[in-house]
């Protein structure tokens, strides 16, 4: 009997110290995946509530409290111009609204570049930078690259005309690069970015400085201004670029024929009577 009791203390002082074992495994555990969660929300970005719209809205459209929904953005990259409050967004109240100036898809945040201040029409003058000007451009089918123009795009101005060759009286055609890299800020009378197909345009409108204005204007009034479409990723720069029609050709000048100095001849005139005769004589320089 004895025996029996002993070996059921021994089985249950057994069970017991298995039983804190596995206790303090899982404790042990517990703390691991604390330490684990502790570390992760240490290096976790932080968020910040900001409004973007809950649709797609087009250019000219007012956003309305209807429109906008707060998201959680991650604060070390929220760009700039971002609104996080209604008093922000609606400054003037709810009477004045902002207007969209670039088409913004559902969940995109609403920056300040992209909407007019309140109560501002959603006009180009919304679109240009501090210190720059608007200025339009007629085009057609061959100088507007085929209607494949959309606002925010980059061109290239060449002109082409006539210039005097030297003061000689003699002109040629010259097509010559003006302006490099300006930015597009309207195709015909719309400033929507987001336009899908090929429109030929009649006119497009250039955001350019007071300076580059002047050019352009000379520029169109003495000659035909053709456009060159330059790739979104492109950052090289063009320079000096000028093609006449000798050049294009390949037409070489040639260089005017030497003079030959005639040979000098020295004489003098003697009078025999009624008749003047010339009498050859050697030169002296």
């Amino acid at each position: 009997m004895r025996a029996v009791f002993g070996l059921v203390l021994i089985v249950g002082m057994g069970l017991a110290g298995f039983a804190i074992y596995m206790v303090q495994g899982y404790f042990q555990e517990q703390n691991n995946n604390l330490n684990l969660q502790r570390a992760a929300l240490a290096q976790a970005v932080p968020t910040v509530d900001v409004f973007a719209v809950n649709r797609v809205m087009e250019h000219g459209e007012q956003i309305t409290a209807e429109d906008i929904v707060l998201i959680k953005y991650a604060e070390p990259f929220l760009p700039e111009g971002a609104f996080r409050t209604e008093e922000e967004l609606f400054s003037n109240g709810p009477e004045e609204l902002r207007v969209v100036t670039r088409q913004m898809e559902p969940n995109e945040v609403i920056l300040a570049a992209k909407v007019t201040e309140p109560g501002e029409v959603a006009g180009i003058s919304a679109l240009l930078a501090r210190g720059m000007r608007a200025f339009t451009i007629e085009v057609d089918v061959s100088s507007g690259v085929s209607g494949f123009l959309n606002p925010g795009d980059r061109v290239d101005v060449y002109w082409t005309g006539r210039i005097e060759n030297g003061g000689n009286g003699h002109s040629s055609e010259v097509t010559k690069l003006i302006q490099e890299g300006v930015q597009l800020v309207a195709v015909d009378q719309t400033s929507e970015s987001g336009r899908t197909g090929a429109t030929i345009a009649r006119t497009v409108t250039v955001q350019v400085s007071p300076n580059q204005v002047a050019a352009l204007a000379q520029a169109q009034a003495t000659g035909n201004l053709s456009l060159s479409l330059v790739g979104r990723s492109d950052d090289t720069v063009s320079g000096a670029i000028e093609v006449d029609q000798a050049s294009l050709l390949g037409i070489v000048q040639q260089a005017p024929a030497p003079e030959i100095e005639a040979e000098q001849e020295c004489s003098i005139r003697t009078r025999r009577g009624a008749e003047v005769i010339d009498i050859p004589i050697p030169c002296t320089n």
